[in-house]
């Protein structure tokens, strides 16, 4: 049986982001709670992430992420290399740009590894927190999947992404996939 997790980004995931939207959606599925939301620790997400998934049998977990859970997550992988059964990662941001108003330099930097399960990276050809080339570059890297949505923003609510049923089916896809050589 499946498990999902979601990891919000900074600040959470309102109850109008789509990731709300497939929590209602999908059987099995919970949130991946943070210590703090707006002032947020490396270290401590990354152990959030571990702590929340079952150790016994990871070919069940698929990660959904969004934002800085994306990057919360390639630091996770890098660190724990475990082998889950695949992650949709939704625009994650390029830290190594500062923000001068967000204090996010202990995700810094973005790991380049390739990951040891299944992914697929969604990204916007017009979002705030990335270019279009960065997000190519991390799918290439990480061996993920890509699909580029045109002028979707960061892919939220704010974007009008809160009833996501196209993403839907795009996790539909990644959970099709099995590890392979991946």
């Amino acid at each position: 049986m499946k498990k999902f997790f979601t990891i919000p980004g900074y600040g959470n995931s309102s109850n109008d982001h789509w990731q709300s939207y497939f929590e209602s959606q999908l059987d099995n599925c919970i949130r991946i709670n943070q210590n703090s939301w707006t002032q947020p620790i490396l270290e401590d997400w990354i152990h959030k992430i571990d702590d929340a998934i079952p150790k016994k049998d990871l070919s069940y977990a698929i990660l959904i992420t969004h934002s800085l859970g994306g990057i919360a997550l390639i630091h996770w992988a890098k660190k724990f290399k475990r082998k889950i059964k695949g992650a949709l990662i939704v625009d994650p941001p390029d830290l190594e740009i500062p923000y001068e108003d967000l204090k996010l330099e202990s995700f810094t930097p973005i790991p380049l590894d390739k990951l040891l399960f299944p992914s697929t990276l969604v990204c916007s050809s017009n979002d705030n927190w990335t270019s279009i080339d960065r997000s190519f570059e991390f799918a290439k890297s990480w061996g993920s999947k890509i699909i580029a949505l045109e002028n979707a923003g960061h892919i939220n609510q704010d974007s009008g992404h809160k009833k996501w049923d196209d993403g839907l089916e795009i996790l539909k896809e990644l959970t099709k996939k099995t590890y392979k050589n991946a």
